[in-house]
């Protein structure tokens, strides 16, 4: 490993032992993170803005080297888009590194106690996950927010990034780096892993030295990920996110919320992927969105194919089908959906509440567009990734999330009987 870059190195036959090298160097500052007040911490996040800022001339230097390979390479707009940095994203990594420094510390926090009947007093409050591992792709900006929301959950982290970004992510862990030794805090508290798969697969198989794997990115991704690992995962992002237009929706709403649904950002994981209209007013709302969709680029998919059914077209694209009344709404949404966002616009307040109850999603939304499951836009801050599953973590996963909890008890002398 580079002690500068904190960039894991070595050859394919000696990467086990330089990355489980390196998640017992990320346990060692673990265990010093969690001892950190929120002050230290806070000062550690706004120390590395600055630094970000200081070195953006670097950091842009390196994603436009990456940018250039691949653009060779062939990478398609929609990704090279994902990948680039300019000077404004820049300032936006920093000032959400100042974001989180605001955020409420959830590290220390009582979830809940007691006082037994025989004296005993009980905590339990909320700790540090530990050693987290990130696979991730594309977005440099994912290597601060990852690591923003570790340093200030009292977790150290472990980023394999993809190769594209490899150059910005190795600039940006660099950076960090830095600002964490002028903190006199543990450099590896933040390291990067190599890109090979080599490495992802002693990462997710470390069982022991790292508690969790979170996987962002595409489903293949997340799939081998989850299918592969032997550390505890946390399933995040894939979403076949539907909007279903009930029989007493406004048309007006239900228009503005479908547009923005699916054409505010069709690349990310909370856009709408299926639109279902109710048969009671296919007759009326059938041309005016899909009329309204068109207008906007959108291609509709009229009588979709099972593999559009279930498709992520992360696209200008949306599946369309006509249902025949709330109960098929609803399982058709429980066969196809992904269990991430779904959306029903209606003004029967017990259609809604039904809906709600009987959807099996992360966030349900009367009303409302599907993009607003986002931990920024749920009050959270910044987020690590949008859980699909259903222990531990579900939904936008914010601070609290990259939490576990202990319980304390507090006795005087108490033994107890045989």
């Amino acid at each position: 490993m580079s002690a500068q870059t904190g960039v894991i190195t070595g050859d394919v036959g000696n990467i086990r032992d330089t990355v489980h090298d390196a998640a017992r160097r990320a346990r060692a500052a673990s265990r010093t993170l969690a001892t950190l007040s929120t002050e230290v911490k806070d000062r550690a996040l706004h120390a590395a803005a600055d630094a970000v800022l200081a070195h953006a001339h670097q950091i842009l230097a390196a994603n436009a080297k990456d940018l250039d390979a691949a653009r060779a390479a062939g990478t398609p707009e929609a990704m090279l888009d994902r990948l680039a940095l300019n000077p404004h994203r820049v300032d936006g990594i920093a000032a959400g590194l100042r974001q989180v420094a605001g955020l409420p510390d959830p590290v220390g926090e009582v979830l809940r106690g007691r006082t037994l009947p025989n004296g005993l007093r009980l905590r339990q409050q909320r700790v540090p996950l530990g050693v987290v591992g990130i696979v991730y792709e594309g977005r440099p900006n994912v290597t601060v927010d990852a690591f923003g929301l570790t340093c200030k959950s009292g977790n150290a982290v472990l980023l394999r990034g993809s190769s594209s970004a490899a150059g910005s992510n190795a600039e940006l862990v660099a950076v960090l780096r830095g600002a964490l030794s002028g903190e006199g805090l543990p450099e590896d508290a933040v390291q990067l892993l190599p890109t090979d798969r080599a490495g992802v697969t002693h990462l997710i198989q470390a069982r022991g030295l790292v508690d969790v794997v979170i996987p962002r990115g595409g489903a293949g991704l997340i799939e081998a990920v989850v299918r592969d690992a032997t550390v505890p995962t946390i399933e995040t992002g894939v979403g076949n996110c539907h909007v279903y237009v009930h029989a007493d929706a406004d048309l007006d709403t239900a228009e503005a919320i479908v547009l923005n649904a699916k054409t505010r950002r069709p690349s990310v994981c909370n856009a709408a992927e299926t639109l279902l209209v109710d048969a009671a007013i296919a007759e009326t709302a059938l041309p005016r969105l899909v009329g309204a969709l068109e207008r906007a680029g959108v291609t509709v998919h009229h009588n979709p194919t099972e593999d559009e059914l279930r498709a992520e077209f992360l696209s200008m694209d949306i599946a369309l089908a006509v249902v025949d009344g709330l109960d098929a709404a609803i399982a058709h949404i429980n066969t196809y959906g992904t269990g991430h966002t779904e959306a029903i616009v209606t003004a029967d307040i017990t259609a809604a509440q039904r809906f709600t109850q009987q959807v099996d999603a992360a966030a349900v939304m009367v009303n409302a567009s599907t993009s607003f499951t986002d931990g920024e836009q749920f009050g959270f801050g910044a987020e690590i990734g949008i859980s699909t599953q259903k222990l531990h973590a579900r939904g936008p996963m914010g601070l609290a999330e990259l939490t576990s909890s202990k319980w304390i008890v507090y006795g005087d002398g108490h033994t107890r009987p045989a």
